[in-house]
């Protein structure tokens, strides 16, 4: 009999229909135990590229691969029940060809057991979005600063001031939904364009360094609860310092191991902890 919790799963439709309603919650998951954590109180947990600056202390999102996305999207899966779980697709697996994008996301689809995949780009990737979503894949857009692009970006900062720029982030998020994404994250741009971009796109915009007008939020777990300490960017906001209150347990471990206080013998099998003395 299991433990968990019997929850209806939040399915794509459902988060595609949640246009202009209720404000849809995601955050990052690359764990089961996060998953488990995270399932009854989100309504979309994605497995970003993002671990590979997270949890393998990258400089970028570019070194990680297909097999990482897989082998945290099948851990993922194993502590969900509620949330809709999808997949980032790495650097390098989809922007050869619709066809080469169909392989990897096939398999992702199909070892992860994901409800989707994720994957940066707009114009130049709707003929990819639409190979796909035909094929039975569906589709998480991602719209703005595009990680996986930084190099040719010229580092991280928001996006969108100019309005050359501006209104090429505007086509890109046309593109998207007209290909057939069921939703986008935007990220890093200003906020009256992410505004102007969820009130022009038929899909749900999610964002991330965006607007409050965004039809939902995400962001990454560690960032949120204080875990990840490389950098804060100005759009996360800190809910909890776990990181501050792991480390002093770690220093209260460190001084009770070199003192001998432990383990006492209430730890230890085959013995009984001495009994403390009435009065």
């Amino acid at each position: 009999m299991s433990v968990h919790k019997q929850w209806k799963k939040v399915t794509v439709p459902e988060i595609r229909g949640r246009k202009g309603g209720e404000p849809i919650v995601c955050l990052t998951s690359y764990t089961s135990l996060t998953a488990v954590l995270l399932d009854e109180h989100v309504d979309l947990m994605l497995v970003g590229d993002s671990l590979g600056m997270v949890l393998y202390g990258m400089e970028s999102t570019l070194g990680v691969t297909l097999e990482m996305m897989i082998a945290h999207g099948q851990a993922v899966m194993r502590g969900a029940r509620k949330a809709c779980v999808i997949v980032d697709m790495p650097f390098g697996s989809y922007q050869e060809s619709p066809e080469a994008a169909f392989r990897n996301a096939s398999r992702v689809m199909k070892e992860v057991g994901c409800a989707g995949v994720k994957l940066e780009g707009g114009v130049e990737m709707a003929e990819t979005i639409r190979f796909l979503v035909d094929r039975g894949i569906p589709v998480f857009g991602h719209v703005g600063l595009l990680p996986q692009s930084v190099n040719t970006a010229g580092g991280f900062r928001s996006l969108g001031r100019e309005d050359k720029e501006a209104a090429q982030i505007v086509e890109d998020a046309k593109a998207v939904a007209a290909a057939g994404a069921f939703a986008m994250v935007i990220e890093g741009t200003v906020e009256p364009l992410a505004r102007e971009i969820t009130e022009i796109v038929a899909v749900p915009t999610i964002g991330i360094g965006a607007s409050p007008a965004c039809d939902g939020q995400i962001l990454v777990t560690e960032d949120l609860v204080g875990l990840f300490s490389g950098f804060k960017p100005r759009f996360v906001k800190r809910y909890a310092e776990l990181g501050q209150g792991i480390e002093e347990a770690v220093q209260a471990y460190a001084k009770d191991v070199r003192a001998r206080r432990f383990p006492g013998l209430e730890h230890c099998f085959g013995t009984k902890a001495p009994q403390k003395k009435a009065g």
